[in-house]
């Protein structure tokens, strides 16, 4: 019981307190604010790419969702790493850890999505195909598989069991996000270099960075506001599922 109240708590804190629930629509008015400021920046402030033209403004939506996803994923593979570490000896960690891995993978898979979207709307008209089989497409496609299956196997099976094979495919998982990012590099692909980084013809034209940045902060400041409330309600799930499973006991014994 005591690991149960120590999890109402924090549930609490999330959806009860008054300061948190402020802070939560201050949170949310900053994130539409920053969305709308990025579409302005990006669809009529920079100025249209020289040789691609205007196609060129969906980077500005392709590159931070990708950019997003490797963040996501990140922290529910550190999140799926707590639970496995502390499911025996910290129960509470172990129950937020497991909340926090599932809300931030759910978000991942969203911004995947983006990016596997908007990748294809780019590709038609700059290099005259939908879609090419070349590394770092494959890879991409292979990482949002991996955690749709996440998804899958969070949805239809229950259990510590589940939770425990869960925490393993995030972990796995997330052992494709280097191969994406270095696929350029380690093959010959349709991708050009990466953006930053990439030697010295990567990058783009210094004038279109405004775009970038305003459009990393904000789709950053989304997918935090939408994960804590995943978070939240998963830890409200977990809370309502273990209640159930010590009143199952409670009248078993």
């Amino acid at each position: 019981m005591r690991n149960s109240s120590g999890v109402t708590l924090v549930f609490k804190f999330f959806h009860q307190g008054p300061g948190m629930k402020l802070f939560r629509w201050l949170w949310a008015a900053a994130t539409v604010g920053l969305l709308a400021e990025a579409f302005r920046v990006a669809m009529f402030v920079v100025p249209a790419d020289e040789a691609q033209g205007d196609i060129f403004r969906i980077f500005f939506y392709h590159f931070p969702s990708a950019m997003m996803t490797f963040l996501f994923f990140f922290v529910s593979f550190i999140a799926s790493i707590v639970y496995l570490v502390s499911r025996n000896s910290n129960p509470v960690r172990a129950m937020k850890a497991d909340a926090m891995a599932l809300a931030n993978a759910e978000v991942g898979v969203v911004f995947c999505t983006v990016v596997l979207i908007t990748g294809p709307l780019w590709a038609r008209p700059v290099w005259g195909i939908w879609w090419t089989w070349d590394e770092r497409l494959t890879s991409t496609l292979v990482l949002y598989l991996i955690y749709v299956a996440y998804l899958l196997l969070r949805r239809f099976a229950a259990g510590p069991q589940m939770q425990t094979l869960a925490a393993v495919m995030a972990i796995f998982g997330y052992v494709d996000v280097p191969i994406v990012y270095f696929s350029t590099r380690w093959w010959r692909t349709q991708h050009p270099a990466p953006v930053f980084g990439g030697g010295a013809n990567s990058g783009v034209d210094p004038r279109m960075m405004p775009a970038v940045w305003w459009n990393l902060a904000a789709w950053l400041a989304w997918g935090i506001l939408i994960a804590s409330f995943r978070y939240a309600v998963a830890l409200r799930d977990q809370l309502k599922e273990q209640k159930e499973a010590l009143r199952a006991l409670e009248v078993t014994g």
